[in-house]
C-alpha cells in the first residue's frame, strides 16, 4: 500500500508529466508557427523583389520603344529621300538610278529590321506588361539582390561605349538570371563579384560567386572549419573542366549572348562556388540583325 508521502509523490511526478507535454506540444506549435512566419517573410521577400525589378523596368521598356521609333522613323525618311532621287535619277541617267536600288534595298531592309525590333519590344510588352531594362538599371538590381541577401560587388575597367538597346537588354537579362542563380543556389550570405571589362569593340562580363563556402559559412563553422568543409581533389578539378552545365537559365543566356555574337561560358569553381563569363567581341558594331526575322 502507499503511504501519504507515496501517494504525493505520484501525484506531483504525473502533474510535472503533464506538464512537460503540454510544454513540449507549446514549443511544437510555437516552432511550426515561426516556420510559417518565415515561409510568408520569405514569399513576401522575394514578391517584393519582383515588384522592385518591374518598377526598375519600366522606364527601361520605354526608353528602348522610343529609340527604336526614332531609328525607325529616321530609316523611312532615308529611305523616301533616296527613292525621291532615283526618280528623278531615272530620267536624265538610267544607269546610275538602277545602281542606287541596290543602295536602298540595303536600306529598305535595315529600316524592317528596326521596325520588327519596335514590333518585338511592343508584344513582348504586352505579354507580360513589364517595361524592358538595360544597364541603367543595373544598379537597382544590385540594390534588390543586396536587400535579398547577396553581397554584391562591382568593378568596370575601359571606356564604356553605347549599346544598341537590344544588347543592353541580353546583357542586363544574363547579370539578373547569374545572380537569381547565385540566390537561389548560394544562399543568403553569398559573396558575388561582378566585373564588366569594356574594350575597343567589346564587352566582357563575368560574375564570380562564393555559394559552396556561403553554406558553410551559414552552418556556423570558423574560417579553419569552413577551409576544410571545402576542400577538393583533382578529380573535382577534372570534372569541373569538363563537365557541361546546362539547364532552362544557362541555355537561355546562352542564347541571348548568341544573338550578339556573344560566347557565354560558366562552370563551378570547386571548393567555391559557381562562374559565368560571356564575351562579347564586337558589341560596339553587332546590331542583332541575324537574330530577327526579315521574312514576317
Amino acid at each position: 500500500m502507499f503511504g501519504p508521502s507515496n501517494g504525493w509523490s505520484v501525484i506531483v511526478a504525473i502533474v510535472a508529466l503533464v506538464a512537460a507535454v503540454v510544454f513540449l506540444v507549446l514549443w511544437l506549435l510555437a516552432r511550426s508557427a515561426g516556420r510559417r512566419r518565415n515561409d510568408e517573410r520569405s514569399e513576401s521577400e522575394w514578391t517584393r523583389i519582383d515588384r522592385e525589378l518591374e518598377l526598375a523596368e519600366q522606364a527601361g521598356r520605354m526608353r528602348i520603344i522610343r529609340e527604336l521609333q526614332d531609328v525607325a522613323i529616321q530609316a523611312v525618311a532615308r529611305l523616301v529621300t533616296q527613292a525621291e532621287g532615283i526618280r528623278y535619277a531615272a530620267d536624265s541617267d538610267p544607269s546610275a538610278a538602277a545602281r542606287s536600288a541596290g543602295s536602298l534595298e540595303t536600306h529598305a531592309r535595315d529600316a524592317l529590321a528596326d521596325m520588327r525590333r519596335v514590333q518585338s519590344v511592343v508584344r513582348e510588352g504586352e505579354a507580360v506588361s513589364v517595361p524592358q531594362p538595360s544597364l541603367h538599371s543595373a544598379r537597382d538590381l544590385f540594390r534588390v539582390m543586396r536587400e535579398a541577401g547577396l553581397q554584391v560587388t562591382f568593378t568596370e575597367s575601359g571606356d564604356r561605349f553605347e549599346l544598341r538597346p537590344g544588347a543592353e537588354l541580353a546583357v542586363f537579362r544574363i547579370l539578373q538570371g547569374t545572380l537569381e542563380n547565385a540566390l537561389k543556389h548560394g544562399g543568403a550570405g553569398t559573396d558575388v563579384r561582378v566585373a564588366f571589362g569594356w574594350t575597343g569593340d567589346g564587352l566582357q562580363v563575368t560574375v564570380d560567386d562564393d555559394g559552396i563556402r556561403a553554406a558553410a559559412r551559414r552552418a556556423g563553422l570558423d574560417a579553419e572549419q569552413v577551409s576544410e568543409a571545402t576542400q577538393y581533389t583533382i578529380d573535382d578539378d577534372l570534372k569541373a573542366l569538363t563537365e557541361s552545365i546546362s539547364g532552362a537559365g544557362i541555355t537561355e543566356m546562352r542564347e541571348r549572348a548568341e544573338l550578339f555574337g556573344g560566347i557565354l561560358s560558366a562552370r563551378t569553381v570547386p571548393g567555391v562556388g559557381f562562374s559565368v563569363s560571356v564575351v562579347f567581341p564586337a558589341l560596339r558594331f553587332h546590331n542583332g540583325v541575324h537574330g530577327v526575322n526579315l521574312s514576317r
